[in-house]
């Protein structure tokens, strides 16, 4: 056993913050930790520890919040129960939530919002419009970086009767990345919906899609069709998004990405999402020999999805989140110091690569480019004078030439000139149009539960909720420690299931009813 580092944590049990240390043995990292009072706790936190210390050379500091709302002397922060953002916080919002209900048409066995038993909770939560704008406000002013990225999700946010409202209020002040994460089927239902969407404002749709067949994906699997077909037709792009869980769906992982592709002038993105025993799923955590048996990491992720692909797209070619950072280093510089969201998350919390399709014949990102020498390129390219005109001729010169250098034209797609590309996207508005539209991005984000918790990878979160309150709360706070976040925020600005029902003239069950 070898340890890799010492960290904080929280034990399971009491969420008392205790020390923890991360080791490798037998080719894996576990995170090990003991409370004095409940005893202690080892549990896998990547599947592959060679993998594990090769993202560790990505890691990308970030600005962090100059305006935080929990204002506090650092050395007094109590992370991760101060979160607001605090001045602790390391990373400002690259993404953030904003949760419209938390009624759902759904009750799904492994939601992470715990919204299976919403009569349980108690509580209606769905802040009214006005609240809503004020909560993006908040946003909207955080600094040094505006929140320029949103996704609104629930619940189910389409079962908003003002959703679009709300949407277009947001288009007004501004966002300019705005997702709506829906399980789809009220968009099945209505063929117009859709098109409404997007016509409000709505540049993606971030879609739940846990398999390609009905035993895997039961919440959706008869309305996928005719989503598909209505975001085609609607010009909508498509994230889509599988919890993924071992030894319920892993089986699926090349069919779901192979789904994707096959829909690629739709889909634009797969994400997977490793299980995270929180919500409904905490029913998993006491079981501990099932709470292992469903335990999947990224690194496993990638590396089934090379077996069932029988090597076509392989676990090498995925790279860690911060690879990106010196892309926005490099736009900040070419438009003037603006600031430019960048994406520095803990290097083990996410992982993506790209593929191509020519014809039939499907290309990954790897194979025709040197990604190891564009991302060093590109570190330099950071450091170098942008700020002028000239500065900017040299550098797309000098860009285009070495990127070239490094690309296989040969096996790259035909009509794919990814030297112009990359040049568009660090030196052009609206660069990454054309990589986006020829191209499939395969990501993994692993969110936390009270096992595997890391608080640097807390103090490091890009990806944060709002609340009516003002607080910005990154999501490995707000969902794993709902007692202190996610369920004291709902009832606090939610509403009784009988006075809400009273208010309305609805029933909760009604929601269901709509399928």
């Amino acid at each position: 056993m070898t340890l890799l580092k010492m960290t904080r944590s929280i034990c399971p049990k009491c969420n008392k913050v205790i020390d923890a240390s991360v080791v490798e043995e037998d080719g894996k990292v576990w995170l090990q930790k003991k409370c004095d009072v409940h005893g202690s706790f080892k549990e896998l936190y990547w599947g592959d520890a060679n993998m594990y210390k090769w993202v560790e050379g990505f890691a990308s500091e970030g600005a962090g919040v100059s305006n935080p709302a929990i204002s506090i002397d650092p050395s007094k922060v109590a992370c991760p129960y101060n979160c607001g953002l605090c001045t602790a916080h390391k990373s400002h919002t690259a993404l953030a939530n904003v949760f419209v209900t938390n009624r759902c048409n759904k009750r799904c066995w492994y939601c992470f919002a715990g919204l299976d038993n919403i009569k349980k909770n108690g509580y209606v939560y769905e802040p009214p419009f006005e609240q809503i704008v004020e909560m993006l406000r908040v946003l909207r002013d955080e600094r040094p970086v505006p929140t320029n990225a949103i996704q609104f999700t629930g619940g189910e946010p389409t079962i908003r009767d003002d959703m679009l409202d709300i949407i277009k209020e947001a288009v007004k002040m501004g966002f300019q990345s705005i997702m709506l994460n829906t399980n789809g089927i009220t968009l099945a239902l209505d063929p117009d919906l859709v098109a409404r969407y997007r016509k409000a404002g709505v540049n993606f749709l971030y879609l739940s899609f846990d398999g390609v067949t009905a035993t895997t994906n039961p919440k959706n699997h008869e309305y996928i069709p005719k989503i598909i077909e209505n975001c085609r037709k609607a010009g909508m792009p498509v994230t889509l998004v599988p919890t993924l869980i071992n030894g319920v769906n892993d089986h699926e992982i090349w069919p779901i990405v192979r789904f994707g592709l096959d829909n690629i002038d739709v889909v634009r993105s797969v994400n997977f999402q490793p299980v995270s025993f929180v919500g409904t799923m905490t029913r998993s955590i006491s079981e501990e020999e099932k709470r292992k048996a469903q335990r999947i990491t990224i690194p496993d992720m990638a590396h089934k999805l090379e077996a069932q692909s029988k090597g076509l797209i392989r676990a090498s070619g995925f790279y860690p989140v911060p690879t990106v950072a010196p892309v926005a280093d490099i736009i900040s510089k070419v438009r003037g110091g603006m600031p430019i969201t960048k994406f520095t998350c803990n290097s083990h919390c996410g992982m993506a690569t790209f593929v191509f399709k020519d014809g039939d014949k499907i290309i990954p990102l790897e194979e025709f480019v040197d990604i190891g020498r564009a991302y060093k390129l590109l570190k330099e390219l950071s450091f170098e004078d942008l700020g002028t005109n000239v500065g900017k001729l040299k550098a797309a010169t000098k860009l285009y030439s070495k990127v070239s250098k490094i690309v296989n034209k040969e096996k790259a797609p035909k009509d794919v000139d990814v030297a112009s590309m990359i040049v568009d996207v660090l030196l052009k508005k609206g660069g990454t149009d054309k990589f986006v539209l020829r191209s499939m991005m395969i990501g993994s984000m692993h969110f936390m539960d009270p096992y595997n918790y890391d608080i640097d990878r807390v103090q490091r979160c890009v990806i944060h909720y709002v609340t009516p309150d003002g607080r910005i709360i990154p999501f490995c706070a707000f969902n794993v420690l709902p007692e202190f976040y996610r369920d004291k925020i709902n009832k606090k600005f939610g509403i009784p299931i009988a006075e809400w029902e009273k208010q309305t003239g609805k029933k909760l069950e009604d929601d269901l009813k709509r399928i």
